[in-house]
């Protein structure tokens, strides 16, 4: 007999921001940090947190439930992915991430019908402030901040990509857009022949240099500042673009990918990566609602399907190029030269 339809999952996922803050309100308020210590007691917590008492177990309880702390014998401890993935004081903290969508995103998404109708972002820009790459450039530790947090929530794919791609067929690297630079890093680790460079704007330099010395590769990962619309991409054998083109409109998308190109010798390769759309459009619901979220964030951004990749790459004179996945949401796509 075929299973009558319940509202369990509409009304599961109209009502899921009550997860999601809850989540968000325990890394505000530092709760993960709090507890990498050790377990704590509620009144413990309650203190240090400064927390009311009215809610103070329904939060924590709730957190129990949601699979983020453990509760033992009336003291609460963190689990073993939010104690690696959530104390500020590791170097695995994703949590940057998130204090940014509680802080930005989160009031951003309540004008996403607004963006449906408009086409129009939703975030400073709507409000006549800076938007938020100038703001945070013109910020060093804003700026730090937020690159850590692009490193912790792309190491995986960094992982995956230096793991997965044949790098012992090439030389070099540029890491357009590198950010920190933890791409360049993880592969310069997994292969000692190659040289890097990363190539960002000047303010990301003294944040990139700091992690090359961190990870030991400072030897052989460099820097090139500037910027990918005033001027050619460094030559290398391989060109990395990742978390970079959905940023952008389709004839900025087809620009890079052209200077990519250039950048390029013969039977080198463009490595462009990210929470590529599954080419049916009906899988990847975080490569969907990634490109929800270009909508709130920029004026032309959008994300795309392995398939639109790989024919802007055959239109910009690629021979040939493939989707891989990595990991999670994330795929990369291949175009060789």
């Amino acid at each position: 007999m075929q299973a009558q339809p319940t509202p369990d999952t509409i009304l599961q996922t109209g009502l899921a921001f009550w997860a999601s803050k809850t989540l968000l309100s325990a890394i505000e308020l530092g709760l993960f940090t709090e507890l990498a210590s050790g377990p704590r007691d509620p009144q413990g917590l309650r203190d240090a947190l400064g927390l009311h008492p009215r809610a103070a177990g329904d939060f924590l309880d709730a957190l129990v439930a949601l699979g983020f702390l453990a509760r033992v014998d009336g003291r609460y401890a963190n689990t073993a992915e939010t104690d690696l993935f959530l104390d500020r004081g590791k170097p695995s903290y994703v949590g940057g991430i998130l204090e940014m969508a509680n802080a930005r995103l989160y009031p951003f998404w309540a004008g996403l019908t607004e963006a449906l109708r408009t086409g129009l972002p939703q975030n400073e820009i709507a409000h006549g402030e800076p938007n938020l790459f100038d703001t945070l450039y013109a910020d060093p530790a804003r700026l730090k901040q937020f690159l850590a947090a692009m490193t912790g929530i792309s190491r995986g794919a960094n992982l995956a990509i230096a793991r997965q791609f044949p790098w012992k067929d090439y030389r070099s690297f540029v890491d357009v857009g590198t950010a920190q630079g933890d791409l360049a890093a993880q592969i310069a680790l997994a292969h000692p022949h190659l040289h890097g460079t990363g190539f960002d704007l000047p303010p990301v330099r003294p944040i990139f240099e700091e992690h090359m010395r961190a990870l030991g590769v400072a030897d052989r990962v460099d820097f090139a500042p500037g910027s990918f619309f005033e001027q050619a991409l460094p030559k290398a054998d391989v060109v990395l673009m990742g978390h970079i083109l959905h940023d952008w409109d389709l004839p900025t998308k087809r620009m890079l990918i052209a200077k990519a190109y250039d950048a390029l010798p013969e039977g080198g390769a463009l490595v462009v990566y990210e929470s590529i759309i599954d080419d049916e459009r009906k899988e990847n619901a975080f490569g969907l609602l990634m490109s929800l979220n270009m909508l709130i964030e920029t004026p032309g951004g959008f994300d795309y399907t392995g398939a639109d990749c790989a024919g802007w790459m055959k239109d910009a004179g690629f021979r040939q190029a493939s989707v891989e996945h990595l990991v999670g949401p994330d795929s990369m796509v291949v175009g060789i030269k």
